[in-house]
């Protein structure tokens, strides 16, 4: 009895990965429901106060608070060229939500254009656009 033909044998190692994976979503149907955004929504937001506590000077007095800490994370996010969309939104809610504003945001990515370049500033407010429109959608 012979074994049965591997489909993926001498193909590129990626082809055969994504044809792989692709044969894996198909035996999960909900898998074709799947949407990064809609994994997106179902992330929390930290409060405030965890964020201080975790990441802030309730510890640490004297230290740089989580405000500062969530906007120097979105400047270095946006000096890598704001590329992971989620990671990048997901920091500006938290920024908003340790207490800066839609001012301390767009200032943070600006000043990143002299470093970042101005593709990379472009891309990261057009990110943050997207968060702070969804606030005031809410409103």
């Amino acid at each position: 009895m012979s074994e049965p033909k591997n489909p993926f044998e001498g193909a590129n190692p990626f082809a055969a990965m994504m044809a792989q994976a692709q044969e894996m979503a198909k035996a999960f149907p909900a898998m074709e429901a799947f949407t990064p955004k809609g994994f997106e929504k179902m992330m929390g937001t930290m409060p405030k106060e965890m964020m201080e506590m975790m990441f802030g000077n309730a510890l640490n007095e004297g230290a740089l608070d989580a405000r500062t800490r969530m906007l120097l994370t979105l400047a270095g996010l946006t000096m890598q060229g704001a590329q992971n969309d989620i990671a990048f939104r997901q920091a500006v809610r938290h920024a908003l939500e340790a207490g800066g504003s839609e001012q301390h945001i767009i200032e943070t990515i600006g000043q990143m254009s002299m470093f970042a370049g101005l593709p990379a500033m472009t891309r990261a407010l057009e990110l943050a656009q997207q968060v702070l429109d969804e606030g005031k959608d809410e409103e």
